[in-house]
């Protein structure tokens, strides 16, 4: 299956084919013996959100080069995929889907799912359908408009990641939810960044790989 550094695939969704992307980890990273998968969810399909965004392609690069295999897929209704947007409530449900095809496909992998803004709350509620998941990573999630824990408590180690100046995201919302969660959670904040990140990219993947590295047993 990954034989090539970057293969393209269309993964079965429960209304059709997403388009996908499967980026090999680099084989002498520190985290290259887990032989990990994550899953990476992309912002809001309505306002341009791919999983060709920025962020979510430096996400893609922060896992590829600790060693960790990453699936990037397209939300129905999105570039090639098939369907139409369904509020969060479809989006789920194809995310469900591909992480049936990473068990099936990765039987001996332990699974980590990321996600940035409205592909954060996608990815904060499938984690809770995985038994075991190693790592949950939350960029920008945007708490007050979408469901995320259950009672305080998520199954896995998360690092949540926010900006001061989020012009979409109420910043201090955020602060306030990941201080009141229950289990453990590291929060990675800059002061200076907006929702997209500009000019803090590059922060943010030495700041995550850090993260990543203290959470993640290896």
């Amino acid at each position: 299956m990954l034989v090539e550094k970057e293969s393209k695939l269309a993964i079965a969704g429960p209304v059709g084919s997403l388009e996908s992307a499967i980026n090999r980890g680099d084989s002498n990273a520190p985290l290259s013996a887990l032989n990990a998968v994550v899953i990476i969810c992309h912002p809001h399909p309505v306002h341009g959100g791919t999983m060709d965004n920025k962020v979510v392609t430096t996400l893609m690069r922060t896992y590829r080069d600790l060693g960790v295999h990453v699936v990037r897929f397209n939300f129905r209704g999105v570039g090639q995929s098939e369907g139409v947007f369904d509020n969060a409530v479809g989006e789920l449900d194809d995310l469900l889907a591909v992480i049936t095809w990473v068990k099936t496909n990765f039987p001996q992998s332990p699974i980590m799912i990321a996600g940035f803004s409205f592909g954060s709350s996608i990815a904060a509620r499938a984690s809770y359908s995985v038994a075991g998941l190693l790592h949950l990573t939350l960029v920008a999630p945007p708490v007050e408009r979408y469901e995320y824990d259950r009672d305080g408590v998520f199954n896995s180690p998360l690092c949540v990641i926010q900006g001061d100046k989020d012009e979409r995201v109420i910043a201090q919302g955020v602060y306030d939810w990941v201080t009141g969660l229950k289990s453990s959670a590291e929060l990675i904040r800059y002061p200076d960044a907006g929702h997209f990140f500009h000019g803090y990219l590059t922060d943010l993947k030495t700041d995550l790989t850090h993260i990543l590295l203290q959470q993640i047993p290896h």
